[in-house]
């Protein structure tokens, strides 16, 4: 299956077909997520108006970890199987998950101000969540830190690979340590604990968060795609 997508000229046809999907989806998503989050859901009797806020910091601290996940998975799969799309697909990925991460990370200091009195503290999330940030940065420096683009795209993947540590240190800290950041109220065992009101336009939020990760990654990948053959052209002329 993953093979399949390995023609550059395939991949080209069929995620053609996909991106306009994407993007509609996304602005369709997004918009009733915004507008059930900002004006049907209620404010929250202890956070008041300031609980909107959740609508945006928690898909985007999702899709933080969803991207760096994915940036590894292709990572492993370049590493291991040699797929030629797959190096693309990470270096792609790195720069809309540390988009998601800043994001995650700026409306959790807009909420934490009003609810812990503060814009940031050394907190167990807070903390994993920053080296997050780096790990994207120190991707995307050591992909370009090389004049071989191979040994940069290697390196690069062996410390998405390492980094992925930090993933499931993100995900349990708030179980793990004693944390001012509120535990998980959605992906839990028992069920979700948020109200349906308010639930609903999280979860859309999440799936235009989620589509438009794979809008973003589908033209950047077209774009490196071509980009590529651009460069394969130039040579061509220049070697006569």
């Amino acid at each position: 299956m993953i093979q399949r997508f390995a023609n550059p000229n395939r991949f080209m046809r069929l995620s053609a077909a996909v991106v306009p999907w994407m993007a509609g989806a996304t602005m369709i998503l997004g918009a009733a997520g915004l507008y059930l989050g900002l004006f049907q859901a209620p404010a929250d009797y202890q956070q008041g108006e300031s609980v909107r806020i959740m609508y945006v910091h928690v898909p985007a601290a999702w899709m933080a970890l969803f991207c760096y996940t994915s940036m590894a998975a292709a990572s492993a799969t370049a590493l291991i199987w040699k797929h030629p799309l797959a190096d693309l697909a990470a270096r792609s990925t790195a720069p809309i998950g540390i988009c998601f991460t800043f994001l995650a990370l700026i409306t959790g200091s807009l909420w934490g101000k009003p609810m812990w009195g503060t814009w940031w503290v050394w907190d167990a999330r807070l903390t994993s969540v920053l080296v997050l940030f780096f790990l994207y940065l120190g991707y995307m420096a050591l992909v370009n830190a090389f004049d071989d683009p191979a040994r940069g795209a290697k390196a690069a993947a062996v410390l998405a690979l390492v980094g992925f540590v930090n993933v499931p240190i993100i995900k349990f800290s708030v179980d793990w340590w004693n944390s001012l950041h509120q535990p998980a109220s959605v992906l839990k065992l028992g069920g979700p604990s948020i109200h349906p009101s308010m639930l609903a336009p999280l979860l859309l939020m999440a799936l235009a968060f989620t589509t438009y990760y794979f809008w973003v990654l589908l033209v950047r990948l077209r774009a490196e795609i071509i980009s590529g053959k651009i460069r394969a052209i130039r040579l061509r002329q220049v070697h006569g």
